[in-house]
């Protein structure tokens, strides 16, 4: 973590100086008339948005949501490893691997051939393959994740916080003029219920569920279908016999239907998502009144001859799986692409919806809005310009088609009666041989967005194999030159909307002058086509947009500091401080050598271009500057100097 850049302060180095210019939150102050950007809704989509944007006191941003204050429990609680990566760029993926749960292994459990009434366990399978990630697959409780995003937003030099009590009804764009264009009815749900207010946006990000109002004001619709089947879920503290309940478990009896246990923070609370009925086709699960009392006496059928004794309910909800997605993200209506950028997106349960035992619901709305958030910036910033966010929608669709698919089949997998879902040899039950097949995607790391305007060709993927175009970036161990610190790679990553340049030493490359590093470095830094020089604007650190890494073959012992060039170790701030935390080293203790772990080609060497939502865009051989340039050149503006 680095600070003091711009001069010593105490406390607490997560909380920014406030900037003299940001929005009265007085208790009487009344809604601003116009903002950058309004987010319509405080879950894990709308806050991961707002948390970015918060870092830039030059663009003004508004969150609403209908409710009164945060939310305390229930909700979702899976955070795949992909997410982690990712809190761990806003700053507080440690936090939440110390208070949280780990799945480390899933266990799968069915009828007893010799007892078909009672169940028993088949089967185990590691639940985060090795080296999949350096991050774990964990649960829990959504708001949770929420108080943590609202942390980052209220330690912003903007103090962003929430309007709640507000919601959007509806909103009209402007198509003739572009400044403000969206203007955007607001209706109190608080104490002055039912007064609207008008506030005009650049912007607008519906992130306000599935009946989402932003949606329905674009003319969007969700299409999909309905599985006809009530499932209940309860986050319980009870005791029982069973012997994996600190385990996460998939349970399918013989005649009773389904059971997830899903064990939960803090030691004691486990959550159980319980099959129910069927549905008639006209029928919704509201008619049935389930109650607390059929949960548990489901999930004790379903158990035997195991049971749990509850002693108090945290949360419970009962819910039936639905499939839908809406056909765009954005509010730019088919063939108008070319005359028209978008004004106003949706995002998570707004443009798709699934079931929740896949744990992907509230990852993949994150996700979606870690994708905006970066290229809203640049827009707004004047770096880049709007026709940038047309890829928004392009890039986020498939992943979300890709997500409700594999989810319904999922679905149709785990309602599917005991002696419907076997391989027909009897090796292991489909549904355990689904999960294995699908690790990669409930991973979060089958994201592969195609080539476009923001990832390149493949041409080059043969310079490192393990790091491939349009994926995520996958971290590794390293050494840090400057104090011989070893660590993640990745994790020099923040969510700061910069893009990384890690430039991997070839053989026998160690900076010195004339070597490809020391070209490569020089010329970003000092050559009129470098990215660097053309896309930085005149009042930021040379790193403001594009931050060069190295990572050299050699240990940090064999390595000379003051042979590195000057973009290597670049002075910042208002105080013109030498930032020494830019050169790497393998590691030499033993964690793993980032180039054969990751399949970097030892003797040339190379770059791997990455977003700032940490997915890669390129890899190019260490010298080819045309490329890297045209790169840039394709999505950036220049800036004066």
């Amino acid at each position: 973590m680095q600070y003091y850049v711009d001069g010593f302060r105490g406390g607490d180095p997560d909380i920014k100086n406030a900037t003299a210019k940001r929005r009265d939150r007085s208790e009487f102050a009344p809604l601003p008339e116009k903002v950058d950007v309004m987010i319509a809704g405080c879950g894990p989509a709308g806050l991961c948005l707002a948390a970015q944007l918060s870092q830039f006191p030059e663009i003004s941003t508004m969150i609403v949501d209908p409710t009164p204050g945060p939310i305390e429990k229930g909700k979702a609680d899976g955070i795949n490893t992909r997410t982690m990566e990712m809190f761990q760029a806003f700053g507080f993926a440690d936090k939440i691997k110390r208070e949280s749960y780990w799945v480390n292994q899933t266990n799968f459990w069915m009828p007893d051939p010799e007892k078909p009434a009672n169940i028993k366990r088949i089967g185990r399978v590691q639940d985060v393959a090795d080296d999949s990630s350096e991050m774990p697959h964990i649960l829990i409780n959504q708001a949770r994740i929420h108080e943590l995003f609202l942390e980052v937003m209220k330690n912003s030099s903007t103090r962003l916080e929430p309007d709640y009590s507000w919601s959007i009804v509806d909103l009209e764009v402007d198509t003739t003029t572009d400044e403000y264009p969206v203007t955007v009815t607001l209706e109190n749900n608080g104490i002055n219920a039912g007064e609207r207010k008008t506030v005009r946006a650049n912007y607008v990000v519906g992130c306000d569920g599935a009946r989402s109002n932003v949606r329905k004001a674009i003319g969007g619709e969700l299409h999909g279908d309905a599985a006809h089947q009530a499932w209940g879920v309860m986050d319980i503290l009870a005791n029982t016999d069973f012997p994996d309940v600190r385990q996460k478990c998939l349970i399918t009896s013989a005649h009773e239907g389904n059971v997830l246990i899903l064990p939960r923070e803090g030691g004691y609370l486990f959550r159980m998502y319980v099959e129910l009925d069927k549905l008639n086709p006209d029928e919704r699960v509201a008619n049935r009144n389930f109650t607390i009392d059929d949960l548990i006496a489901g999930a004790n059928r379903i158990m035997q001859p195991y049971s749990i004794d509850v002693k108090e309910v945290a949360w419970w909800s009962i819910y039936e799986i639905g499939h839908r997605m809406t056909d765009r993200f954005d509010d730019v209506p088919p063939g108008e692409a070319n005359s028209r950028t978008p004004r106003v997106f949706t995002a998570g349960d707004a443009c798709h919806t699934h079931s929740p035992k896949a744990g992907q619901g509230m990852n993949v709305s994150m996700q979606d809005t870690f994708n905006l958030g970066w290229k809203l910036v640049h827009v707004l910033q004047g770096r880049a310009a709007p026709g940038l966010l047309h890829s928004y929608s392009a890039e986020r669709w498939a992943e979300a088609k890709r997500l409700v698919d594999t989810d319904h089949e999922w679905a149709r997998i785990m309602s599917a009666p005991a002696g419907e879902s076997v391989l027909d040899n009897g090796d292991e039950p489909r549904f355990m041989r689904q999960f294995k097949a699908n690790l990669e995607f409930t991973g979060g790391l089958a994201v592969k967005y195609g080539e476009s305007a923001l990832v390149g060709l493949a041409t080059h993927q043969a310079l490192a194999k393990g790091e491939e175009i349009g994926r995520r970036f996958h971290s590794a161990p390293v050494v840090r030159l400057a104090d011989a610190r070893q660590m993640q790679l990745g994790h020099v990553a923040e969510a700061d909307t910069r893009w990384r340049i890690y430039a991997f030493a070839g053989k026998n490359d160690s900076s010195a002058p004339g070597s490809a590093i020391h070209k490569l470095a020089d010329w970003l830094h000092t050559d009129s086509n470098s990215p660097v020089v053309q896309f930085t604007g005149r009042d930021e650190d040379i790193d403001g947009l594009i931050d060069l890494r190295a990572v050299f073959q050699q240990t940090f012992d064999q390595l000379a500091y003051e042979d590195m060039p000057a973009l290597l170790c670049p002075t910042k701030g208002k105080l013109g401080l030498q930032d020494h935390e830019k050169v790497f080293c393998v590691d030499h203790k033993g964690l793993g050598d980032i180039f054969d772990m990751r399949g970097i080609n030892r003797e040339q060497g190379c770059m791997i271009v990455v977003r700032p939502d940490q997915y890669i865009a390129q890899v190019l051989p260490l010298d080819d500057y045309q490329t890297l340039a045209d790169f840039f050149a394709g999505i950036y503006k220049p800036t004066a100097r």
